[in-house]
């Protein structure tokens, strides 16, 4: 398959539709389509929020979400499930468990991926490496060394997923923990510099690995004032990476915004906000005719 590029002038933007008005665009024969799901920020809420919510009334919730990713996956079988870190923390479920029961309903989910947040060191590396039995997905952080840590083996810098002959590369990019999460907690977990490294990573993707796709799962926050580096410092300043799936500044993004590369393509950025109220899908219609991408928030409720 040739490498597709993403126009700005292609995009089919869903916008955040509620679950019974959110339409697909018809894909023929001919075509490749891939769907990808995410999420981030999760926090640990497993319940829908309460029905007396100012906001977020009865929206929300693990379960809900398993039902429409059920759904989307008829659908579509060629479909991934991502999210972009601080899966822990954030309700009583995390304080009593520790991480087990987000790590199970993720599992159960069927997610494919999961990128590493700040909040996932709130139970130190030995919390995190108890939850490992639990977690029936891949860890990832490529700017994470854990090689001196009791972490060692249990997150990979990336993973190739194949759906439908298309090869789609994903890799995880964390926030710098120094001076944002304490020391005792992640203890000899070394920092990588976070686009030397992707660039690095996209590099073997690209080359070694032969991937049409290539999703950077970013706990890296979607923008900041200062030159703190962001998703869209990221996408700016590398090459290769097509869909940026962020984290950490809890954004909700009722469509995706293009944002140009080193060599002036574009490069997809998307986030949903923050306690699974929202998930995020982006469609790859990808074959002979002009490729096309559609992507929004979805609400869960």
């Amino acid at each position: 398959m040739k490498r597709r590029h993403f126009l700005e002038k292609t995009i089919v933007a869903a916008g955040a539709l509620s679950i019974p008005g959110f339409a697909l665009k018809s894909c023929a024969p001919k075509d490749k389509w891939l769907t990808i799901l995410h999420t981030n920020d999760v926090h640990s809420q497993i319940d829908p929020y309460e029905n007396t919510h100012p906001q977020f009334a009865n929206m929300g919730g693990a379960a809900k979400r398993a039902t429409l990713v059920k759904q989307i996956r008829q659908e579509n079988p060629n479909t991934l499930l991502l999210d972009a870190g601080d899966i822990f923390q954030g309700t009583p479920y995390y304080n009593f468990y520790g991480g087990e029961l987000e790590m199970k309903l993720m599992s159960m989910m069927g997610y494919d991926a999961a990128a590493i947040g700040n909040h996932d060191f709130d139970g130190g590396l030995d919390g995190l490496l108890a939850q490992m039995p639990h977690t029936k997905f891949e860890l990832l952080a490529a700017n994470y060394d854990f090689s001196k840590t009791v972490m060692a083996g249990y997150v990979k810098p990336y993973k190739v997923f194949v759906k439908d002959g298309i090869r789609v590369g994903v890799f995880g990019l964390g926030i710098a923990l120094e001076g944002l999460v304490d020391p005792r907690m992640y203890k000899e977990t070394v920092y990588l510099e976070p686009i030397e490294t992707a660039t690095k990573i996209v590099k073997q993707l690209k080359t070694e690995a032969a991937c049409d796709v290539v999703i950077c799962l970013s706990h890296l926050g979607y923008a900041y004032k200062n030159d703190k580096v962001s998703d869209r410092v990221l996408a700016a300043e590398t090459t290769d990476i097509d869909i940026i799936i962020g984290g950490h500044t809890h954004t909700l993004m009722e469509a995706p915004v293009f944002v140009k590369n080193r060599e002036g393509k574009s490069v997809l950025i998307n986030q949903v906000g923050y306690k699974g109220v929202y998930m995020g899908r982006i469609d790859l219609y990808l074959g002979t005719a002009e490729n096309t991408i559609g992507g929004g928030a979805l609400a869960i409720g």
